[in-house]
């Protein structure tokens, strides 16, 4: 019980033991990854389309968008529709995509029956409303990376992304997501200057893919919150938490 944080209303917690740990004694679950997972579900359910997280990328992945009449993201994310979210800017309303992601679509997958959200900078505020609606107990996941062995590697965007929800949650916080929001209010005012120069980031940009970077810094764009409903992410529906 030392790691759940039962006695406050918002939690926070790293990765996938963050979900085990909070996801059963929580309301709500709000999966951060937001370079890129989250960022790229917001984009794509943004614009019409529904996102099936998938934790494979192999055979098993191609089967599986087959058997659900959806298209597979590609793994090269100079391609379309890939983990990157300047590719789905102009996903065509309808598309069901199949988004493999070792972090954010398999730790909303984990979260199990609990309402699950998923979300970035760029839907902070409307996540954090969302969320309220589902339930008063709410568990803020920020996804992290994995280093080449595997281990989790905190990240500071999805630390700051956190921290942006957390800031607009309304009940008791447990230190952990105290020092998220803490994080936020530090670095709001030039947040998008902190994901550019932060590790993740300067990964990306590196490789050519700076408008990534960008889009993922944008804060508060968008009112459109990605809802898992049937393993399937679509938008949030205010009227029926459906």
């Amino acid at each position: 019980m030392s790691f759940r944080q039962t006695e406050f209303d918002i939690c926070c917690e790293w990765g996938p033991h963050g979900v085990t740990q909070l996801a059963t004694s929580s309301d709500v679950v709000i999966i951060v990854d937001v370079l890129s997972f989250s960022t790229c579900t917001e984009i794509a359910v943004s614009r019409g389309a529904q996102v099936h997280p998938y934790r494979h990328t192999d055979e098993v992945a191609v089967r599986y968008a087959a058997s659900v009449g959806a298209s597979l993201a590609s793994t090269e994310r100079d391609k379309s529709f890939s983990l990157s979210p300047a590719s789905l800017l102009e996903i065509p309303r309808g598309t069901r995509l199949v988004l493999p992601s070792p972090n954010g679509a398999t730790l909303g997958l984990m979260a199990g029956a609990t309402e699950t959200l998923t979300a970035c900078l760029r839907n902070a505020a409307a996540a954090a409303k969302a969320a309220a609606k589902l339930g008063r107990r709410i568990a803020v996941i920020p996804a992290g990376e994995q280093w080449p062995d595997k281990n989790l590697r905190p990240a500071l965007e999805d630390w700051l992304g956190a921290g942006a929800i957390i800031h607009h949650l309304q009940g008791t916080r447990s230190p952990e997501a105290a020092a998220a929001a803490a994080a936020y209010a530090a670095t709001q005012d030039d947040i998008a200057r902190h994901i550019h120069d932060c590790g993740s980031a300067r990964e990306l940009v590196e490789a050519g893919f700076e408008r990534d970077v960008e889009l993922a810094a944008e804060l508060n764009v968008s009112t459109v919150v990605p809802h898992l409903v049937d393993s399937t992410y679509i938008a949030f529906n205010t009227g029926n938490n459906s």
